[in-house]
């Protein structure tokens, strides 16, 4: 992968070299105004380091809990183990001051505080193991304020919620108040599903997408991510974020770190240090020794070959694929809507984000979901909410005393009508009305035994699948129609 160059993006940042990926912030237009402040992001992964983004200026460290070793602390001084890398690239994605870049790649939610739970024994993790840090987070939610849990991790397979121990205990989380966001997973592909707790009905599922770097682009791009019908009939994922060109922290006390600051050195240097820099540098550089007395135009070629091949972006960051970090981008808008409205509970921020997120008009709804995540307006949605939403976003349309209920929440609507099987998709015959708590509602009579395919239809002109129950089938013209089944 050829990276990206520009010479003016980071002239103001703290040892900088000729490589950039846009920041975060930029990539988003996201609102600078809020940064997760008086919220609290759980992060359920392989192990953490207490990075200086996380650290300082401001220690946000609220709690470390390591689930295999009960004596364990987070210390400064150990570290550099390839386990602990992962929690601290995702927890730095989404909460990073970019105390190590001037604040160039710090995360949408900055100040938001941090409570890091460890369930691997040195790599290796079992399900029994992720379902034993959810009960954690349950049971101390209160105590550390715990409103947001990213997980870019999981179980073995896609089973049914109701034989999954971790789904199980997702469900419990969202139930409890808590925001559960999972990676959907990297392996591409129809038929390669998400794993628990990424197929979990309730859970925001993010798949990914990339821009190829550079704001100026007509299409964006699919990353490779887990899609389709999961075991329990739900489709995931719910939305995309990015995947690629994700800056994120280099770990300290690594062979890689220190590399890294040899070759942001040398790379930095004029040409009539360069000779000099290479020999007492080179090795840590892990430049070729025949070639540090080299013209100087060899060595600076030769320094950002290793740049690119290690894909780093400035003295201590690289850029990094994958879901796990298009999650942790989420949780921070998560963060940032919680700030904007402490009031919202797990179903209005899941509402919220569907309904402000875009589809990508020629990429496949099976695989995008509602579409790419949009910071800014998912936050001034937030910001304007007024209802507790208690109820959306926690299952499909019920049956009540013979009548079939279904349940839309849009704020901004002025009219919605259902559609489907059961009306011969007349959308004039089951009218939705708003009640005093925000949520548009219609009873029908509860049709016979069977499966039934419908849609909202919202200000007479958009058509729109149920945000509030997963399980969907293609429409046959590039959308999804929601699927009841009716016992």
């Amino acid at each position: 992968m050829e990276l990206l160059t520009s010479r003016t993006l980071h002239e103001h940042q703290h040892a900088p070299n000729r490589f950039a990926v846009i920041p975060t912030l930029t990539r988003l237009d996201a609102d600078p105004n809020y940064t997760g402040k008086g919220v609290t992001i759980a992060f359920l992964d392989s192990g953490f380091y207490p990075h200086p983004d996380l650290v300082d200026p401001v220690n946000r460290l609220l709690v470390y809990k390591d689930l295999c070793d009960v004596n364990a602390s987070l210390d400064v001084n150990a570290g550099g183990e390839s386990w602990q890398w992962h929690g601290t690239q995702t927890s730095v994605v989404a909460a990073g001051s970019g105390r190590l870049s001037d604040g160039i790649y710090r995360g949408l939610a900055s100040n938001a505080r941090l409570a890091l739970v460890k369930v691997s024994d040195k790599g290796q993790i079992t399900e029994e193991n992720i379902a034993r840090g959810l009960q954690w987070i349950i049971e101390n939610r209160e105590r550390y304020n715990i409103r947001v849990l990213n997980i870019s991790l999981g179980g073995d397979e896609d089973v049914p919620c109701s034989q999954s121990i971790i789904d199980q205990a997702a469900e419990e989380a969202i139930n409890q108040g808590i925001v559960v966001v999972v990676a959907a997973g990297n392996s591409g592909g129809e038929g390669k599903h998400s794993i628990p707790p990424a197929n979990s009905p309730s859970v925001i599922t993010v798949g990914g997408y990339h821009d190829n770097n550079q704001l100026e682009q007509s299409r964006l791009d699919l990353y490779q991510s887990n899609f389709g019908i999961t075991a329990d009939g739900s489709v995931k994922p719910e939305i995309i974020a990015p995947a690629m060109w994700v800056a994120a922290p280099i770990l300290p006390n690594t062979t890689l770190y220190d590399q890294a600051e040899a070759l942001s050195r040398i790379a930095m240097a004029p040409d009539y240090q360069l000779t000099k820099l290479a020999r007492e540098l080179g090795s840590v550089a892990q430049l070729p020794a025949a070639h540090v007395e080299a013209h100087h135009s060899m060595i600076r070629a030769l320094v950002e070959a290793e740049l690119n091949q290690n894909k780093i972006v400035a003295t201590h960051y690289q850029h990094v694929d994958g879901t796990s970090f298009a999650a942790p981008i989420v949780s921070s808008i998560v963060a940032q809507m919680i700030e904007a409205n402490p009031g919202l509970t797990p179903g209005a921020v899941r509402s919220i984000l569907i309904s402000t997120a875009v589809r990508i008009a020629d990429a496949p709804t099976m695989r995008q979901g509602y579409g790419v995540v949009d910071a800014r307006r998912a936050v001034a949605a937030a910001k304007a909410e007024q209802h507790a939403l208690k109820t959306v976003g926690c299952g499909p349309p019920r049956v009540v005393d013979g009548v079939l209920v279904f349940l839309f929440h849009d704020d901004n609507a002025e009219t919605v009508s259902l559609a489907g099987d059961f009306n011969g998709w007349d959308p004039s015959r089951s009218p939705l009305t708003r009640d005093i708590s925000g949520l548009w509602q219609v009873a029908i009579e509860a049709p016979r035994r069977g499966r039934y395919q419908y849609k909202f239809l919202v200000n007479d002109e958009r058509w729109l699948e149920d945000p509030s129950n997963g399980m969907k089938v293609p429409d046959n013209y590039g959308g999804l129609n929601s699927v009841l089944a009716v016992e």
